[in-house]
Formats: structure tokens, sequence, C-alpha cells
């Protein structure tokens, strides 16, 4: 009897050991039995948790592996500065993070360099096919939302990968000095001051503290390098920092490295 009512027990009770859990009714899985990390190769499938996990690990790519990139804008125009360290024998001419889209607008990133090289090319045919229609400088605000409707276009499809670059876009037009981050997501924003990268974080919380709205370029230029220099490691020189502004006259440029060494040396002050 007491064999008998083991046996009864054991298959009338949960799976035996090593087997399967059943399925509840309706064809769904226990709670718990299938976590978001089932759902991380699908690029299209939303976890449990309503996450796109392949979005997470591109932010990733920028927010644990880019290097630190921010921006701020002044009452005058926006600066953009970003670390660019590489490996001692590469040569720094062929090599920038900060780049000009057209002769108003420039851009910096965070993450994958030739995901940021694709974004670029198709930015600047956005800007190109824009002028060709209206003949005018195509506006900031129109190349962010352009540029980020192509990254969210990768979130959507079978395929493809979600671009693993966040960008941030500085321009000067009609309605001023503008600064906009557009992230893997494709989501964009506006912002008087923001940074992405390893150290985002630190920089964010810096720049909160030090920026006000009647900032002035030549002052955001410095804040921009202090806050740079809070999270870097190693010293900060000409040849491992990168900085492009743009001020009332429209035209976007990058510093030179004698510039940015007359800049470092005045922070240092």
């Amino acid at each position: 009897a007491g064999s008998s009512s083991s046996s009864s027990s054991s298959s009338g009770g949960g799976p035996r050991e090593g087997e399967a859990e059943p399925a509840r009714a309706g064809g769904e899985p226990k709670a718990g039995n299938m976590g978001d990390s089932a759902y991380s190769f699908s690029l299209t499938t939303f976890s449990p948790s309503g996450k796109l996990l392949q979005i997470e690990h591109a932010l990733n790519a920028v927010n644990k592996k880019g290097k630190t990139s921010l921006g701020i804008r002044a009452k005058d125009g926006v600066v953009l500065a970003t670390s660019r360290k590489v490996p001692a024998l590469v040569d720094l001419e062929g090599f920038h993070k900060v780049n000009s889209v057209t002769d108003s607008i420039g851009v910096v990133y965070s993450g994958l360099g030739p995901d940021y090289r694709v974004l670029l090319k198709r930015a600047r045919k956005h800007a190109q096919a824009y002028y060709r229609k209206f003949l005018d400088d195509i506006p900031t605000s129109q190349l962010a939302r352009g540029t980020a409707q192509v990254m969210q276009e990768y979130t959507q499809a079978g395929g493809v990968r979600p671009f693993g670059v966040s960008l941030l876009i500085a321009g000067y037009d009609d309605d001023g000095p503008q600064l906009y981050q557009a992230d893997p997501s494709g989501a964009f924003f506006g912002w008087k001051a923001t940074a992405i990268g390893q150290d985002f974080v630190n920089a964010k919380t810096f720049l909160e503290k030090r920026y006000n709205d009647d900032i002035e370029l030549e002052d955001a230029i410095h804040t921009a390098l202090l806050t740079m220099r809070e999270g870097f490691e190693g010293e900060m020189t000409e040849h491992n920092i990168e900085i492009g502004i743009i001020d009332s006259s429209r035209k976007f440029r990058v510093l030179t490295p004698a510039e940015v060494r007359d800049y470092l040396d005045e922070a240092a002050d």
C-alpha cells in the first residue's frame, strides 16, 4: 500500500525530475520558465517584460564600449567634444569622430565607428536631397528627425540589427543654436547639454551643476573640457580630444590641435 501511495503521489504531482513543465491552459508557459534572455536574439519580438533586448545590447555598445562624447548649447553657438583615444601607431590624420554634415551642421558619435560612417553618409544624402528640392539648408531638427528615422527602421525589420551608435547633432539655423541626441532605438531629443558614451552619467551630473542658460560659446568650450577631464584616464592632450563648434556665423568647424591646446592650457589655469 505504501508503494502504491508513493507511486500515485509521484505521478499525480508535478513533473518528474528532468521532465518538461507542462504548458498552461492556452499554451502559455509557466511564469518564470522563459526569461527575457530567451528573446535576446530576436530583434522584432518583445520580451515578456516589454523590452526589445537587441536595442538594449546596442545601447551597451554605446554606453560601455563607446568613448565619452558631449555637447553643450550656448546662447551664441554649440560645442561638441569627444575623446578619441587610439593605439599609438594609428595615424590620427585619418581618424575623426567629429564631422560636418552640412556647412551649418556637425555631428559626433559614441559607439561603433563603421555604423557611424553609414549614418553620416545617409545624413549627408538627406541634407543634399533637401537642398535640391528647396534650395535651402536643411533645418537641424529635420536632419535629426530623418537620421533618427533611419535608426528606428533598423529596429523593426528582419535581417538587420540596430545601429550600435548614438549621435549628438549640432547646428545653427533660423531657430538659433540647436543640439540633438539620437539613440539606437530611433528616439531623438533636443538638449541644452548632454553626454553619451562610457562616462555619460558622471558627465551629465557635472553638466547639470555647471550649465546655465546664459552661457556663451567660449565658456561652453571650457565647460566641455572640464567635464571631459572629470572621467578622463591619463592626460588630456590636443591629440586625444576633438572639439567641433558652430557660432552665429552658421559655419561648423573642427578646432585644430593648436586651438585645442590653447583651450586646454586656459582650462588648466
